[in-house]
């Protein structure tokens, strides 16, 4: 088993703190998803992010129980779906999301989307305090919330998220968002961390930044994700991927290539069109 390398990381207000690198898990499933999680722990990787809806908390599990990395050393994510909002529907599928995973608890458990139109987010985050109350998740977080949907949560219940999973990459990098995170202690995290891939990768502006620091498009784009103090999670299967993903801390991207990312921002450059105020999770 590899030393994890020295990856930054966050810490947010509760005392959580996360790798700036994590690994991702959609699509990562069946005894091959055993085997992709299970190098992705040995090359090096102590967040490992997954979801309800994923359909693969057993695998995430299965992994974790059979890696030769210690359990308290790993920090294992989940997901709440939309149509388990309500409060005893969010409280099962907490239990139900331990008892797939196979474990005593789970570190981070996020509410995946607000679903506004439900109106229902509130009594789910209850449902997580309360789960945290239990001690069967450590903490708690939401995943594609604005700052309004945050600002009723901790209005309604005194308690602030951890971590909130946004979409966020070079075309989509989310800065009143960000600065609104970082203003309450609220660990952002990325996901699609590489936005559309196969575009991005062959832009110019990461092309010449990759060129220059004689690294991949890929290294330069997570690279960036560090500097902008948020944590990335890409997704790999294989193993050789994985470990150039973490392979992230002889380079540094100067002022220079800061600004010209900067310049590729959309502030409507949603990759899938989801846009939380009106995007609806099943």
């Amino acid at each position: 088993m590899l030393e994890p390398p020295a990856i930054p990381t966050r810490r947010a207000h509760d005392g959580l703190e996360l790798p700036a690198i994590g690994f991702g898990t959609y699509k990562v499933n069946g005894f091959a998803g055993v085997e992709a999680i299970k190098s992705a722990l040995e090359v090096g990787y102590r967040l490992i992010d997954s979801a309800f809806n994923y359909e693969n908390e057993g695998v995430v599990g299965r992994a974790i129980r059979e890696s030769d990395v210690p359990r308290e050393d790993i920090i294992v994510a989940s997901k709440l779906p939309g149509r388990h909002h309500q409060y005893d529907q969010a409280r099962a599928t907490i239990e139900e999301s331990v008892a797939r995973m196979g474990l005593d608890y789970i570190d981070l458990y996020l509410i995946h989307w607000p679903n506004p139109s439900q109106d229902q987010f509130v009594e789910a985050w209850q449902a997580l305090v309360d789960a945290q109350k239990q001690g069967i998740v450590r903490h708690i977080g939401v995943s594609n919330f604005l700052p309004g949907h945050i600002d009723l949560l901790i209005r309604a219940t005194g308690v602030t998220p951890a971590v909130n999973q946004i979409e966020l990459h070079p075309f989509f990098q989310q800065a009143e968002q960000r600065a609104y995170d970082e203003a309450h202690g609220i660990i952002t995290e990325a996901w699609s961390p590489l936005g559309r891939a196969n575009q991005m990768l062959k832009d110019p502006t990461i092309l010449r930044i990759a060129e220059k620091h004689q690294v991949s498009p890929v290294a330069a784009i997570l690279r960036w994700h560090i500097q902008l103090g948020d944590v990335a999670i890409p997704k790999s299967t294989h193993r050789d991927r994985q470990r150039a993903n973490l392979d992230l801390t002889g380079f540094a991207l100067d002022d220079e290539d800061m600004a010209a990312i900067a310049a590729m921002d959309n502030p409507e450059g949603y990759t899938f069109g989801q846009n939380p105020r009106w995007h609806e999770e099943a």
